[in-house]
């Protein structure tokens, strides 16, 4: 375990967590950084995220046993790719800037290693998102751009890869 408040503790994912996410990924000012627009493509999104709690690769964090937010491995299913994965993560944001986000990224850091044999996790984050700034701190760095990603009310957003190589 790293250290972190005492209020903050991490649980493996439940499939009962995904209303919660649903929730969450519903807010126009969360969903603002993420590619999903309607409620069908939400779902969709929900059910892929969860889907990994069979294999223990989703992670959730809980303030004062109150679920504040959530993390995800993609764990890759082919061997040439399996060294690396992507991950996903959400806080609810009246937790943000509490140290929910950092635990959530060190646990996820610690089971991709022991668990899945992880050397190199990697994000995509839009230009932009306030978000970056945590995963520079937690050592992520940038390693590319794809321009004109997304185009969201007549707006487009680059996206942003960052890649962390685990010790």
């Amino acid at each position: 375990m790293t250290d972190r408040p005492d209020n903050i503790k991490i649980r493996f994912t439940l499939e009962e967590d995904a209303p919660l996410l649903k929730r969450w990924l519903s807010d126009p000012q969360i969903l603002r950084w993420f590619p999903m627009c309607d409620e069908r493509e939400i779902d969709d999104a929900v059910r892929i995220w969860v889907s990994y709690s069979k294999i223990q690769a989703c992670l959730t964090a809980l303030w004062d046993g109150v679920p504040c937010g959530m993390a995800n491995l993609y764990i890759q299913s082919f061997k040439k790719l399996s060294h690396t994965c992507l991950l996903s993560i959400i806080v609810d944001e009246r937790f943000r800037g509490k140290g929910v986000g950092k635990a959530l990224l060190e646990e996820l850091a610690i089971l991709a290693k022991e668990k899945f044999h992880i050397e190199i996790l990697h994000l995509e984050v839009y230009e932009g998102n306030p978000a970056r700034r945590l995963y520079e701190r937690m050592g992520f760095i940038y390693y590319g751009i794809h321009k004109r990603f997304i185009k969201e009310r007549g707006e487009y957003l680059s996206k942003v890869f960052m890649q962390k190589e685990l010790p």
